[in-house]
């Protein structure tokens, strides 16, 4: 009797896994092959993205800034808040000015919202220097009322109005040398946003995120104060020996009428009260843009500081000075 050897059967089975594993492994190529592919068609897709939300923060900054030329033109002598510029732009689609190959059944959007305020509404943590770089203490005694007003430590003014000087040319210490300046945290440098107050001893985040509402840091110095946009807390601040609950009362006759002259905002104060013209306005020539963009899954939020300044019949227009995006 013949015994049938079982090599042809194992030889079979060998070459049954090899073609197996073979295309085992042609697919894995193909699969990496195609999520590369999907991977570069994302990326393409998400610059796309990031560039139409930086053509639609043009748009709103060119919107911003013609709203702001028009106001100039319509209210030269003074700035208040029931003029154009401080209706906040509500949510508002934007998918019919958006140009994108459309894909069908996706949830496809494009959202803009935004709003102008005015800087000048702020106490500019730069007043707290004077052009020779020294404290000024005229302002150190009104960033102290604020802190006051805010419930903080009012010692704190001089701390930074030290850390504000020292980033001046020349600065860091009083014109008559009698007030110490506390160090600061580093090298000196210039202040260049509110979050730059955290190099100053003793100021936590904590303070910083109170104090953001109330005050800024801009280009120049010394700037005014508009007391036609101006919150109670720095109203209050600006105004001697004024609480702030006499501040608020303030705002509610502003409401009814604003105050087109200093010399009204005088009277309403009373004349008991010196308040130094260098200090206050009602005209303002700063503003913030604050742009919040939602484009499919990219999202944009920035701000930004335009400066209305100049003849603006005169060829003269609103700039705009820097943006942040966040």
């Amino acid at each position: 009797m013949r015994i049938r050897s079982p090599r042809p059967w194992r030889e079979r089975g060998v070459a049954v896994i090899t073609a197996l594993l073979l295309t085992t492994l042609a697919i894995s190529i193909v699969a990496s092959l195609f999520w590369q592919q999907q991977v570069q068609v994302r990326s393409m897709e998400n610059q796309r993205l990031h560039l139409q939300t930086k053509w639609i923060l043009r748009g709103a900054l060119d919107w911003a800034t013609l709203v702001l030329f028009q106001d100039g033109i319509d209210h030269r002598t003074y700035t208040s808040l029931d003029q154009v510029w401080a209706t906040p732009l509500a949510e508002t689609r934007l998918d019919q000015y958006v140009e994108r190959e459309r894909i069908e059944g996706e949830n496809f959007a494009a959202n803009l919202s935004g709003s102008i305020t005015d800087a000048c509404s702020r106490y500019n943590l730069l007043n707290l220097a004077t052009s020779r770089g020294h404290p000024d203490e005229v302002h150190v005694k009104i960033f102290g009322n604020l802190l006051r007003n805010l419930q903080l430590d009012p010692t704190l003014a001089r701390r930074v109005a030290g850390f504000v000087s020292s980033g001046l040319p020349g600065g860091g210490t009083n014109d008559n040398d009698s007030a110490q300046v506390v160090p600061v945290t580093g090298a000196p440098l210039r202040i260049m946003q509110v979050d730059d107050l955290l190099a100053v001893q003793g100021v936590t985040p904590a303070i910083v995120e109170r104090l953001r509402p109330f005050v800024t840091v801009l280009p120049e110095h010394p700037t005014k104060v508009n007391v036609n946009t101006a919150p109670a807390e720095v109203l209050a601040a600006v105004v001697p020996d004024m609480s702030v609950s006499e501040a608020n009362t303030l705002i509610v006759r502003r409401k009814q009428a604003a105050w087109r002259e200093v010399s009204y905002f005088k009277t309403d104060v009373g004349q008991n009260r010196a308040v130094l013209d260098t200090v206050v306005d009602v005209k303002s020539d700063w503003f913030l843009v604050d742009s919040h963009i939602r484009l499919d899954r990219a999202a944009l939020d920035a701000q930004a500081l335009i400066q209305r300044a100049g003849n603006l019949l005169a060829g003269g227009g609103p700039k705009v000075k820097w943006i942040r995006q966040y």
